[in-house]
């Protein structure tokens, strides 16, 4: 019985390790722009690095009524803004979310983003076989580009 029960309890444990493991997106050098009163929108950037192929599905904050994953590009001779519906991010390789390029986009703040401050939001992946997982980051709000990245030609 008590051999049964440590294999039982080390296939949760595994199930549950594992589970964690594949949610697992590394989150780097994330930051937000802050905002002046009055202003309704905003862009957060980092950089996602996934071990195994995914997708950023969606993200959340309660401090936007509104977030979106955004991408920038050059239409013609015209630079456009337009949602996505997901970011692929390719196994083992960074994606790098910043100004000018793919982007997270909060609008209808709630509130200005003051400088110093940090916004918690809420990264939604799926993976390779469909399934869901949430990671919960916080990113520090700064009025300059935090050093390390190179500026894009787009402000939020």
């Amino acid at each position: 019985m008590k051999n049964t029960f440590n294999q039982i309890a080390g296939l949760v444990a595994g199930l549950c390790f594992a589970g964690v493991a594949m949610a697992q997106v590394k989150v780097e050098s994330g930051w937000a722009r802050a905002t002046v009163q009055g202003q309704k929108a905003t862009g957060a950037f980092m950089k996602l690095t996934a071990a195994q192929a995914t997708r950023l599905v969606a993200v959340s904050t309660p401090v936007a009524g509104l977030a979106e994953i955004h991408e920038m590009k050059m239409e013609g001779s015209v630079m456009q803004m337009r949602a996505v519906p997901a970011l692929d991010l390719p196994a083992n390789r960074a994606v790098e979310l910043k100004p000018g390029s793919y982007h997270l986009m909060l609008m209808d703040l709630k509130s200005p983003l003051m400088k110093d401050s940090s916004v918690p939001l809420t990264l939604t992946f799926k993976d390779a076989k469909g399934v869901e997982t949430q990671q919960q980051v916080s990113v520090p709000v700064t009025t300059a580009m935090p050093n390390g990245h190179a500026d894009g030609a787009h402000k939020h």
